[in-house]
């Protein structure tokens, strides 16, 4: 189940990029990446459609099949009719369930259920970690604000119980660049989380993906470079790649691209770099 769900995540970083790029972001990261902006203040919301684990697990289940399918959908039915006391644990196998099968927002959904009932740091932070990775990966539109303030909710309820940890700082820094209409906020937290610890892996990646989009791709090379040096995911190769492409700096971009294959070993990240190689080549 794990080497399944590293080739999805592999074949999908093209798409993500895309879509992490393609963000609508006003004022992104300035020119010296640490203007000053008001961190303590609450990010501005604006009104979202509402989106329930019931639209979403139908919806979710479309993609499995049938065995998959059924087994979710036992469950559901035994949470349905179960009593207080047994719901947590169904409620659990569900979050396990959905998470197996690679589909975040409906174990996302689950994850907050379960910080309900059992209300500590180390739940609510989950529950937002999922939810940032479903709006991350969700490529309905309408649905990704309502999975961005459902990540920034269990953060701030995370934060309440063990107050300015550098997890719940990151998350909360990357759901207020990506859905708020305050980003320089999310900006001033991840600045401040690599400040404090500059291998931080999450927050050096995501100023990177930050920095790309404003176009500053020096910024964004110093910043995969330091997510390489912690992890070399095929990931963050290909991150920088592409931002040594977009710099014209075509012999590092060859390079990144080919140790992105190396790593992937996945046919259609292969196809790309190879496409991408024979262009820069000529």
């Amino acid at each position: 189940m794990l080497q399944r769900k590293q080739i999805i995540v592999i074949g999908s970083v093209v798409v993500l990029m895309g879509l992490m790029l393609s963000l609508d972001i006003q004022g992104l990261v300035k020119p010296n990446e640490g203007a000053a902006a008001n961190a303590s203040g609450t990010a501005q919301t604006e009104k979202v459609k509402e989106v329930s684990l019931e639209d979403i697990s139908l919806k979710s289940k479309e993609s499995l099949n049938a065995s998959l399918k059924k087994q979710i959908s036992d469950l559901e039915a035994q949470l349905k009719s179960s009593s207080e006391s047994e719901k947590l644990n169904i409620q659990k196998q569900l979050a396990q369930q959905w998470d197996d099968v690679n589909q975040t927002t409906p174990a996302a959904f689950y994850y907050e259920l379960i910080a309900e009932k059992e209300p500590n740091f180390d739940s609510w932070l989950k529950a937002g970690d999922k939810f940032t990775d479903a709006y991350q990966q969700s490529m309905d539109t309408l649905v990704q604000p309502a999975l961005v303030q459902k990540a920034i909710s269990s953060y701030q309820k995370a934060d309440k119980i063990k107050p300015n940890t550098l997890e719940v700082k990151t998350g909360l820094g990357i759901a207020y660049v990506t859905g708020t209409p305050n980003p320089m906020q999310g900006i001033t937290l991840l600045l401040d989380v690599v400040k404090q610890d500059p291998k931080n892996l999450k927050a050096n990646l995501n100023l990177g993906l930050f920095s790309m989009k404003s176009g500053q791709f020096d910024k964004a090379v110093e910043r995969f470079k330091t997510v390489i040096d912690i992890v070399p995911s095929a990931e963050a190769w290909f991150y920088l790649a592409s931002s040594y492409e977009n710099m014209d700096r075509k012999t590092e971009a060859i390079a990144a691209y080919l140790k992105t294959k190396e790593i992937a070993a996945d046919p259609n990240m292969s196809t790309f770099v190879d496409r991408k190689v024979n262009e820069l080549s000529n």
